[in-house]
């Protein structure tokens, strides 16, 4: 009930925004159809999703999922793979920086201070 109550606050406030654009005015009612069918929209959604991850043998939804649901229409499917692919090389600058930062506590070195030892090491053995 409380996201049914979020659902209706959240086309309210889109639809004053249409307002403001366009010039127009939504009725009460039409604000609460948009709602409602919002919300049902969304329980479809959610239910292909879920068959979507259950078909593949999944109990988790992932974003193929997501991107096989909006197949139908190119510009969402654009945005979410472009959404995707943003938050993946997020996720592995991040983990790089945990890696680096792991490792200088732990008094290793990284691959560019290792190479420099090396080199150190073998200029002074050849004096």
């Amino acid at each position: 009930q409380r996201l049914k109550a979020a659902v209706h606050y959240t086309v309210g406030c889109l639809c004053q925004e249409v307002e403001e654009d366009k010039d127009v005015q939504f009725s009460k009612q039409s604000v609460a159809a948009i709602s409602e069918i919002t919300f049902r929209q969304c329980e479809i959604f959610a239910k292909d999703l879920e068959m979507f991850a259950r078909h593949a043998k999944r109990t988790t939804v992932t974003t193929e999922d997501v991107k096989l649901l909006a197949r139908r229409s190119n510009s969402l499917l654009k945005y979410i793979t472009q959404k995707s692919e943003e938050l993946a090389s997020s996720n592995m600058e991040q983990k790089e920086k945990k890696k680096k930062k792991s490792s200088v506590a732990k008094g290793e070195r990284t691959p560019g201070e290792q190479e420099a030892a090396v080199t150190e090491n073998e200029d002074s053995n050849m004096a």
